[in-house]
């Protein structure tokens, strides 16, 4: 069990990170806002999540994705309804297997999340201009560290919740 000391800072450290996430989403939700696109200001963070998942997978089954976000099969089902309803998913039988319906983002999408991406990065890029060069260097170094020890726990298998 974690000191008090440690707990402290892991919540700390949570905290910030949902404000991080809330302040990139929200930073995109009011540059939709002024695109006039019908569909671009309702997306939640979850149906985001989803997108840029299904973006960055070459052929992805509704288990599959339900997988990778951690999501009953049931609601990541009418996550993608709902998606493909707006025309930002397709749903097509895999090539390989008849059986299995592969989820992919409709050409219109892939555009739409280029350019959210780039939103994103611009959002981001001004906070890390707003906390100056020493601050984003340190907040680099201490990421990479992040990233080592995250990755060396993906190797080994640990879960999280172990």
């Amino acid at each position: 069990m974690a000191d008090q000391q440690t707990r402290e800072q892991a919540g700390y450290i949570f905290s910030v990170g949902k404000m991080i996430r809330d302040h990139m989403h929200n930073s995109l939700t009011r540059l939709h806002r002024n695109d006039r696109h019908p569909d671009g200001c309702d997306l939640s963070i979850a149906q985001m999540n989803l997108l840029m998942t299904v973006r960055s997978h070459e052929e992805l089954t509704l288990s599959r994705l339900a997988e990778l976000l951690k999501v009953s099969p049931p609601s990541v089902s009418v996550m993608v309804e709902r998606l493909v309803e707006r025309k930002m998913l397709t749903r097509n039988r895999s090539s390989t297997d008849r059986r299995k319906v592969i989820i992919s983002l409709s050409p219109e999408s892939q555009q739409r999340i280029e350019t959210m991406e780039e939103q994103m990065l611009a959002a981001f890029i001004a906070l890390v201009e707003e906390l100056g060069p020493e601050t984003a260097r340190k907040w680099g170094e201490v990421l990479e560290q992040v990233e080592e020890v995250l990755g060396r726990q993906n190797r080994q298998g640990k879960e999280i919740c172990s």
